[in-house]
């Protein structure tokens, strides 16, 4: 079952009395994809919840007739007899006992490895491995191939061959344990990343999160976050992109291996407790509805701005982007005031007293009566019940 009909089952079966907005929990949001494999069921689930998606694959899979290193690395295995096989990725070991077939040799990889020790670092590579007809010996505590390698080092693998199943973005760290431990070590990659078709979407989508347009940035892959990161270096555009991930973008990744080089950029991202892409929707649906929603109840009306989306006694206003961000800010505080130097600042105004005026006077307008934007003489702002 894909992660779109399993979310379509669950909302099939939840209680008849859900209100509108627990079955458009995302609703008024703008998240962004950046995976290429099984995107449609990641947006086609964020959409059903009420996302607007901005969808920017940096990376596909190259096609495996295509890919000759793996044939080649295939056969050194093979010949090699290995001790230990170390897999990685469900999808890394299909797609290697595939293109193995599809050459010719699939008879050949099966029996070198059903001879050696299987070690798997997660349940749904436990899965492909049995769905393959060969036995694992051992499986990562926490779905991580450095406990693996520990696992392999506590026991000892001097004089070992070792074959490593990577699932795109090399830990070469771990690789080098394994050499520095005396084991003889022959890697193949499965599938390799090269650059999409429509190769102007991924600078949107950058220039997107700098603009602060996004609420939400997902990661499925280390190595996207990497041609994200290179992109971003050549438009220029690098530092204001990971200022804009500290501050109005979230970024979410499905699991720590591809949270690493978020984190290693000084970047804190939301990871699901579960790597799989249903826990990771379910995080970011749970963050936005807890961080990213405000109402407010007034004598005249209730005003709810959810993301981009204003709505006022359930009707949908529009708001240009600088009325809307002094709103958030307003609604954010909870009737504290604001002073006009920190509007100024948050609307980049540099000071300009009658730009931050008419900002006010927009929003006013926009709002069923404007006497909610109360002025605090000499001091600011604040929202008036």
């Amino acid at each position: 079952m894909t992660v779109a009909r399993a979310i379509e089952v669950q909302e099939a079966t939840a209680a008849p009395e859900a209100t509108e907005a627990a079955d458009a929990p995302l609703d008024g949001f703008r998240i962004g994809v950046t995976s290429h494999r099984r995107s449609r069921d990641l947006i086609e689930a964020l959409e059903r919840r009420g996302a607007s998606v901005l969808h920017a694959p940096a990376l596909k899979i190259a096609p495996v007739q295509e890919d000759m290193v793996l044939i080649e690395d295939t056969r050194t295995i093979i010949a090699a007899r290995p001790d230990i096989c170390i897999a990685t990725t469900a999808y890394g070991m299909r797609r290697w006992c595939e293109a193995a077939d599809s050459f010719g040799i699939g008879e050949q990889l099966l029996e070198a490895l059903s001879a050696c020790r299987m070690f798997v670092r997660g349940p749904k590579a436990r899965g492909a491995v049995r769905a393959a007809g060969l036995a694992d010996v051992g499986i990562s505590s926490d779905e991580t191939t450095a406990t693996l390698v520990d696992m392999l080092l506590a026991e000892g693998v001097r004089g070992k061959t070792v074959a490593v199943q990577l699932h795109g973005y090399t830990d070469v760290r771990q690789l080098e344990r394994l050499r520095m431990s005396g084991a003889t070590v022959l890697t193949v990659t499965p599938y390799r990343w090269v650059k999409p078709d429509g190769e102007d979407k991924l600078p949107r989508l950058i220039e997107a999160v700098v603009g602060g347009n996004l609420d939400v940035l997902t990661f499925t892959s280390a190595p996207a976050v990497d041609a994200m990161w290179s992109t971003a270096h050549e438009m220029g555009l690098y530092r204001s992109l990971i200022e804009a991930l500290k501050g109005p973008v979230t970024v979410a990744a499905v699991g720590p291996v591809t949270a690493q080089p978020l984190v290693d950029a000084g970047l804190t991202p939301l990871i699901p407790d579960r790597y799989r892409m249903g826990a990771l929707i379910r995080l970011v649906t749970e963050h936005l509805s807890l961080n990213h929603v405000r109402r407010l109840e007034t004598t005249s009306a209730t005003i709810e701005l959810r993301g981009r989306c204003l709505r006022i006694n359930g009707e949908v206003v529009d708001l240009a982007p600088a009325p809307l961000l002094l709103l958030r800010a307003l609604l954010g505080a909870g009737g504290a005031v604001l002073s006009r130097e920190a509007l100024s600042d948050l609307l980049d105004l540099r000071g300009s007293v009658h730009a931050l005026d008419m900002t006010v006077s927009r929003l006013r307008s926009s709002l069923p009566d404007g006497k909610l934007v109360e002025t605090v003489v000499k001091r600011g702002y604040r929202l008036r019940a």
